[in-house]
């Protein structure tokens, strides 16, 4: 049975073995260790919130939301901005339980508008998305660097 909970400041270490699973998979390049641990410090004492499930004492999964303003809705909005599932546990209901957490939270908060991002040939992941949420018809552009 996977338990999802608040991350703990004991969890740093399975933390960090998610988080860097989530950005490989995204194919991003190796990242220095004071990326790890300013994110970790964030996310325990900041304006970032997390979860995490655990299964068996491991930790197996992560979600990362963060709160904020929008000028359309006065009580704000909420950013699952990452979203992880340790890959032999996919396809066995974490993704949807941190969804739900984050859901369960937002709404705690006041905030019943919780939206995120993926890449478009995530189809696994979308495959979940298309259950639990309603996909919008808006394309992400960003300032080049």
């Amino acid at each position: 049975m996977v338990l999802v909970r608040a991350i703990a400041a004991g969890d740093r270490a399975g933390w960090q073995v998610l988080y860097d699973g989530y950005h490989r998979f995204y194919e991003r390049p190796d990242l220095p260790q004071d990326f790890f641990d300013a994110a970790f410090a964030r996310l325990n004492g900041g304006d970032f919130h997390g979860v995490v499930a655990e299964d068996g004492g491991r930790l197996v999964g992560l979600a990362h939301y963060v709160f904020h303003p929008n000028l359309w809705r006065p009580e704000g909005v909420c950013y699952l901005q990452d979203l992880f599932t340790a890959s032999d546990l996919r396809g066995k209901g974490v993704g949807r339980a941190l969804i739900e957490a984050v859901y369960q939270a937002a709404d705690a908060a006041g905030v019943p508008t919780v939206y995120w991002l993926t890449a478009e040939d995530n189809y696994a992941g979308r495959m979940l998305y298309d259950r639990v949420g309603r996909r919008t018809p808006f394309i992400r552009y960003m300032r080049p660097v």
